[in-house]
């Protein structure tokens, strides 16, 4: 009994594992017995969550999304924008931070914050479930790790692309430069590292949205079911971020 459970998670996360197309040693020790040991746990789910969510580009372009998730996420983009107060309120709480991070909406509840209300933020979306600013200090980076549940993806949006190769997000086997462009969508259970290697601050949406699906509802639904459980997950991911309110 116990070889047969060993040998299923073994053949699961295998097929999990070459998703990143990243196959040197130290990827292999990562994702087995490193930072990636949860999302092999995870990864019979995950591969189920494939069936229901089928055609996963593991990095997408924004026409790959369904019509109507390009368009909360273009509306998204241009509210973003036009909010010149995210970026001075946020660099002057972000003077003794490494990373930084402020939520709008965490998983479709709303959070309010004293110091920066965008109201737009807040509205009800199909496919945004949660809406965020991530903000990296100078030199600073994150660990190469595995998001751990394929429930949603994530969709950043660079807020001010810097003409530097140095700023950049490297996801499975593709470094993705910000100023080449400024959206990135990718399936974050890929092993990715974010990094900005330049002399100012780096500000990125961050935002998670429902996998497109034939049944949008049952992911949705599934994603309501979990969202303890995602949220024990993220306050591990996100320990060595300072959260701003």
């Amino acid at each position: 009994m116990v070889s047969a459970v060993a040998l299923f998670y073994l053949i699961c996360g295998l097929l999990d594992f070459r998703r990143s197309r990243r196959f040197e040693v130290e990827n292999w020790r990562r994702y087995f017995i490193g930072n990636g040991i949860l999302t092999w746990v995870l990864s019979p789910f995950n591969l189920v969550m494939d069936l229901f969510c089928p055609n996963n580009f593991g990095i997408y372009k924004l026409e790959n999304l369904p019509a109507d998730c390009q368009k909360e996420i273009r509306q998204l983009m241009e509210t973003a924008g036009s909010k010149p107060e995210i970026i001075s309120e946020l660099s002057r709480r972000m003077t003794e931070k490494k990373r930084g991070m402020i939520f709008f909406k965490w998983y479709g509840k709303n959070i309010d914050n004293a110091s920066l209300s965008i109201p737009e933020f807040h509205q009800q979306f199909k496919y945004i479930k949660t809406i965020g600013v991530s903000i990296f200090n100078k030199k600073q980076k994150t660990s190469t790790h595995y998001g751990p549940l394929r429930v949603t993806l994530r969709v950043l949006y660079n807020l001010v692309p810097l003409q530097n190769d140095d700023v950049y997000i490297r996801a499975a086997n593709q470094k993705h430069l910000w100023h080449e462009n400024p959206l990135f969508i990718f399936d974050d259970t890929l092993v990715h590292q974010s990094v900005n290697g330049s002399d100012h601050l780096r500000y990125c949406m961050f935002v998670d949205i429902l996998r497109p699906s034939w049944n949008l509802s049952l992911v949705g639904g599934l994603l309501s079911v979990i969202k303890s459980l995602i949220v024990s997950f993220n306050r591990v991911f996100y320990k060595n971020w300072d959260m701003i309110k």
